[in-house]
């Protein structure tokens, strides 16, 4: 090689094997620190997101966002590290690296960023990513972009193992999937995110000492290596643009599905850090298990599995809703399936190593391009979630040999498009003249496609297109009277009940109103609606009212968090001042509609409508009010930076000396009830307990029980509330408090199953 040259990566002089022990130490080194690298990586994601999720309401699509967020930072990482190699010599590359490793460092630790501001109604998923960006983009991006130019490095070393290096995208994966295992059953348990955040910093620099390490075991022999040998399995000339184009691809559809099952899963439990690592740590399990050589694959049975599953998770979708036990392991392993049948298919694309950044760049640009369509434009294009049963049928179309064909049959796929566009038309016709026959045949529709799917994957790209398209056909083969409404927050149904007598809200498997519009015998309703669902007169909500009207008289203030379709305000009597806080716009829109709900319009016309965050809303508020109650629910789930020790105290300092706080708490997932009594303890507040109980079918009058708890400092308060059935809970003075820095959720949840193999009664909706 000519003197004064750079050496660039990949085409310097073979050097003579190293010893068996040095090999075996270098790879060490190099695998030790990927791992490392990804544990810190994934580990910061619930740490970052867990840390902003209050600053919108806890609501799930902001773990939605994080992850579209994260998908291109490392696909920024991705870039860097190809044009690191391909451009620059070894020894520049390590230098530049250095100073970004350094760069990411003057962020730490890590903080959320004051400049950006407040979140804007209708551009909270922008004003998302800014403030990641700002806040954690910098060190995330150095982490990230260590992982493929170390693994680049690796296959430039002239070690025994750097023909096919790709073993250590494995190492990469399993750092990443322990990170994520660990997080909510080790660390979240354990740490605050204080703690959380010192010990990322600390490791972060542990890691770009690692780098470093990885570097100089590289350098030292830089003079003497040469061209990587390649095996004949992994030998080839440049990948074809259909190549690309099938690692870009294979790459989107899991990477979707995963976002789009997040989702789906914490809608109904909580948008905790333990209920986003179980998708995303088996979708990074698949890398592991697929990126290796294997003498055989499961790929028939792997296909029967997902064909089954898709076909089960649709006709649920058609009729009704399955039930959370089964839902979730169901939308989990489908996504296990899918992740394994795609990923196995893009490495048995993989090109050789001198190929291997460019072929990491098409996998994270085809990641986060399915991430951003599952978290950033299907909430604006369909007003359902129909991402995800749209993602279920594309990936039957990512088996082997399925996307990357001989040849392309352009007949064949116009032929496809236009069955599924006949098909659709055809079942929107039949929806709407046969309304009744239309989920049969749609139905028979797709269990053959699956079948074809299943038997013929070449041909199951073109099938997956009618299938996606009887799938967006889907709203209009069920009730007729039905509109759906989505925002960043979810999505909001409003429906007619089967017998026609209700109007109802539901934002997942919850409902939020019920407004009686027929009497019995089917005359119109008219007059003030009467307060349905968990706010009937008599329960335990609007007896919370009664509580503090019976001990001090009328109530000058109530203040309500969470508005949902405004039922509550029909407990309003003349002269009370009502203000409702409510972060979604969307429902705000809803309730104030008098043609869709008119709980607000005919019972308290002149309450108050604060759009936010109540923590943040309520913060600035500054006139006391004598009763707050805080219902604020995502579908099942409630966002759990209400009921934090900070929480309380703000509720505490909003109330008049005579005041009480009441807490819906009903969930079928965790008891949060002992972690509230100790709240209340350290604020000096006693808490009280009801649970209402129900005779009827819910059908009936649409009236539902619920588990509520009120906190007071007023004797007088108390004892009325004893007088109406409450009892007290006692506070379990040994258990840590829950803070804004420290929340145990699956302590939880491990509440609730000891009370229920205890027989104890746990409310649920």
């Amino acid at each position: 090689m000519t003197a004064g040259r750079a050496d660039p990566i990949g085409v310097d002089a073979p050097r003579a094997a190293a010893p068996v022990g040095r090999d075996l130490a270098q790879t060490l080194v190099f695998a030790g620190t990927l791992l490392l690298a990804a544990f810190l990586l994934f580990a910061l994601q619930p740490i970052f997101t867990k840390r902003v999720l209050p600053v919108l309401g806890g609501t799930p699509a902001v773990w939605s966002v994080a992850t579209v967020v994260f998908q291109g930072l490392l696909l920024a990482g991705y870039a860097y590290a190809h044009a690191m190699t391909r451009w620059l010599s070894l020894r520049t590359s390590v230098v530049v690296h250095g100073v970004v490793l350094l760069a990411g460092s003057t962020f730490l630790p890590i903080a959320v960023a004051t400049e950006a501001g407040a979140a804007q109604g209708g551009d909270e998923a922008l004003w998302l990513v800014g403030l990641f960006l700002a806040s954690v983009g910098a060190p995330f991006f150095a982490l990230s972009a260590s992982a493929p130019l170390l693994q680049a490095w690796y296959a430039r070393s002239g070690n025994a193992r750097a023909q096919d290096p790709y073993f250590l995208y494995r190492a990469s994966n399993l750092g990443s999937f322990a990170a994520l295992i660990a997080y909510p059953l080790a660390i979240e348990p354990v740490f605050g995110l204080a703690e959380q955040t010192r010990l990322w910093s600390a490791g972060y620099a542990l890691a770009a000492g690692a780098v470093a390490a990885c570097a100089l075991t590289v350098l030292g022999g830089a003079h003497s290596r040469g061209p990587v040998a390649v095996t004949p399995e992994v030998a080839g000339t440049a990948p074809s643009l259909a190549r690309r184009l099938a690692w870009v691809g294979l790459s989107a559809v899991p990477s979707g599905l995963l976002v789009a099952v997040t989702a789906h899963v914490t809608t109904d439990v909580a948008a905790i850090p333990l209920m986003w690592v179980l998708p995303l740590a088996l979708y990074l399990l698949t890398f592991v298990i697929t990126f290796r050589p294997l003498a055989t694959w499961p790929e028939r049975p792997l296909a029967a599995v997902q064909v089954a599953g898709t076909a089960v998770v649709l006709g649920a979708a058609m009729i009704g809703r399955l039930p959370f036990a089964a839902d979730l392991p169901l939308s989990l392993g489908l996504c296990f399936v899918a992740g394994l049948v795609a990923h196995r298919a893009v490495y048995h694309l993989r090109p050789a190593p001198s190929r291997l950044t460019e072929f990491y760049l098409c996998t994270s640009l085809g990641g986060m391009l399915g991430g951003l369509f599952a978290a950033l434009i299907a909430p604006r294009v369909f007003s359902t979630v129909a991402e995800y049963p749209i993602l279920l049928v594309a990936a039957l179309a990512c088996r082997p040999g399925a996307l990357v064909a001989p040849r392309f049959a352009a007949g064949a796929a116009l032929r496809r498009l236009s069955v599924s566009l006949a098909g659709a038309a055809g079942l929107a016709l039949l929806a709407r003249f046969a309304p009744e026959a239309a989920p049969s045949v749609a139905a028979a529709i797709m269990m053959t496609i699956l079948l074809l799917s299943w038997r013929a994957p070449r041909a199951a790209f073109g099938r997956a297109a009618l299938f996606c398209a009887l799938v967006l056909a889907m709203p209009l083969l069920s009730a007729q009277d039905v509109e759906n409404r989505r925002s960043f927050f979810g999505v909001h149904r409003i429906e007619t009940d089967p017998q026609g007598r209700f109007r109802l809200l539901a934002h997942g498997t919850t409902l939020h109103g019920a407004m009686r519009i027929r009497e019995d015998d089917g005359r119109p309703a008219l007059g003030r609606p009467e307060p349905t669902t968990y706010y009937a007169t008599g329960h335990a909500i609007a007896d919370v009212l009664e509580v503090a009207r019976n001990a001090y008289g009328p109530l000058p203030r109530v203040s309500v968090v969470g508005l949902g379709a405004g039922s509550l305000a029909c407990q309003a009597r003349p002269g009370e001042a009502w203000t409702f806080y409510e972060i979604d716009p969307e429902v705000v829109r809803i309730a104030s509609d008098p043609t869709r709900f008119r709980f607000l319009s005919a019972c308290a016309p002149t309450a108050r409508i604060v759009q936010g965050d109540a923590r943040l809303t309520l913060a600035r508020a500054t006139e006391p009010t004598r009763v707050l109650i805080v219902d604020a629910f995502s579908s099942d789930a409630i966002p759990m930076h209400l009921l934090t020790g900070e929480a309380l105290a703000l509720y505490r300092d909003r109330l008049d000396a005579q005041g009480v706080l009441a807490l819906h708490v009903s969930n079928q997932h965790f008891d949060l009830r002992p972690a509230l009594a100790r709240a209340a303890a350290e604020q000096g507040l006693t808490l009280l307990q009801r649970i209402d109980a129900i005779d009827e079918p819910i059908e009936r009058r649409y009236r539902m029980r619920a588990m509520v708890v009120i906190a007071t400092r007023d004797p007088a308060i108390t004892r009325e509330a004893e007088r109406l059935g409450w009892t007290r809970v006692a506070p379990d003075l040994t258990r840590r408090l829950w803070t804004d820095d420290y929340a145990n959720v699956l302590e939880a949840f491990l509440d609730l199953m000891r009370l229920r193999l205890g027989g104890g009664l746990a409310a649920g909706h």
